[in-house]
C-alpha cells in the first residue's frame, strides 16, 4: 500500500505537459531506489557535497553520474563560480565520455558571483532543451529565497537541478535530496591498474524516506551505479611465532 502512495503522490508531482519518462530517476540499485521511493524525484533540486575539499573530486563523480543517468537527448548546463573553474579547471571533454556524457550536449556557463550562479541555474531550468543544471560552487550559505525559486523552477520545468557544493550545508533548503559524498577505495583489476571510481555517499536528507548510506562504483561503459562493498585493505593478522621471543 505504501508503494501504490507514493506511486499516486509522484503521478500528482509530475509536471504539466510532461507526460512521457518517469517522475523519478530509478539508479537501478534497488538498496538506493528503495529508500528513494523509487528513484530520485525528477522536477526537484537536489545537493550534493563532498565530505571535504579533498573529496570535491568524488563528489563531483558522483554528480556527473546522476547527470548522464538523467540527461537523454537533451543539453547539461554547468554553471559555475568562477573561483570553482579556477581551482578546480573546466570540465574535460574525456572524463565527462567516461561518465556517459557528451561534451556536445554541454554548455558551460561562469558566474561571477553566486547570486548570478542561482540566477542562471533558473534561467536555464525554463528552457526546454535542458536535461540537467549544475550548479557548482565554493562554501558560504545560500540565498533561502533563491533556492526556493530553484526548486520551483525545477518543478515547473521537470528538470533535475544539482547544487554540487564543496562541503557539507547546514543552512536550510527546500532540496528534495542531500547527499554527502566521499572518495572509497577501489578495487583494481591488476596490479598498477586503476579500478572504476567508487564513491562512499551518505544521503543526509531525503524527504520521501529515510536517510541511508552506500557505496556506489560507477561502471563504464554501461554507464551505471552499482552496490559496491569497501575494498579498503585490511592488514592480515600477526602469525604467532614462539619461537622468536624477544628478549
Amino acid at each position: 500500500m505504501l508503494d501504490a502512495l507514493r506511486q499516486q503522490l509522484t503521478r500528482l508531482q509530475k509536471p504539466a505537459g510532461l507526460a512521457e519518462g518517469p517522475a523519478v530517476l530509478p539508479l537501478d540499485v534497488s538498496a538506493v531506489d528503495d529508500v528513494l521511493g523509487g528513484g530520485l524525484l525528477r522536477g526537484a533540486l537536489h545537493e550534493i557535497a563532498a565530505a571535504g575539499e579533498a573529496h570535491l573530486p568524488a563528489a563531483t563523480g558522483f554528480t556527473l553520474g546522476l547527470a548522464a543517468l538523467a540527461g537523454g537527448n537533451k543539453h547539461l548546463v554547468w554553471i559555475a563560480e568562477d573561483m570553482a573553474l579556477a581551482e578546480s579547471g573546466v570540465p574535460y571533454g574525456a572524463a565527462l565520455e567516461a561518465f556517459g556524457l557528451s561534451p556536445k550536449r554541454l554548455v558551460i556557463v561562469s558566474a561571477a558571483h553566486r547570486h548570478e550562479l542561482m540566477a542562471a541555474m533558473e534561467e536555464a531550468l525554463h528552457c526546454r532543451a535542458v536535461g540537467v543544471v549544475l550548479g557548482e560552487m565554493r562554501n558560504g550559505p545560500l540565498d533561502a529565497v533563491a533556492v526556493r525559486r530553484l526548486s520551483l523552477a525545477a518543478g515547473d520545468s521537470g528538470a533535475l537541478a544539482l547544487l554540487l557544493r564543496a562541503q557539507p550545508a547546514h543552512d536550510a533548503s527546500t532540496a528534495a535530496t542531500r547527499w554527502t559524498v566521499q572518495a572509497a577505495p577501489s578495487a583494481a583489476p591488476g596490479h598498477r591498474e586503476f579500478g572504476a571510481p567508487r564513491f562512499a555517499v551518505h544521503l543526509t536528507r531525503n524527504r520521501r524516506g529515510p536517510s541511508a548510506s552506500w557505496i556506489l562504483e560507477w561502471r563504464n561503459p554501461d554507464d551505471r551505479f552499482v552496490l559496491a562493498t569497501h575494498a579498503e585493505p585490511v592488514a592480515a593478522p600477526l602469525r604467532h611465532r614462539p619461537h622468536q621471543k624477544v628478549a
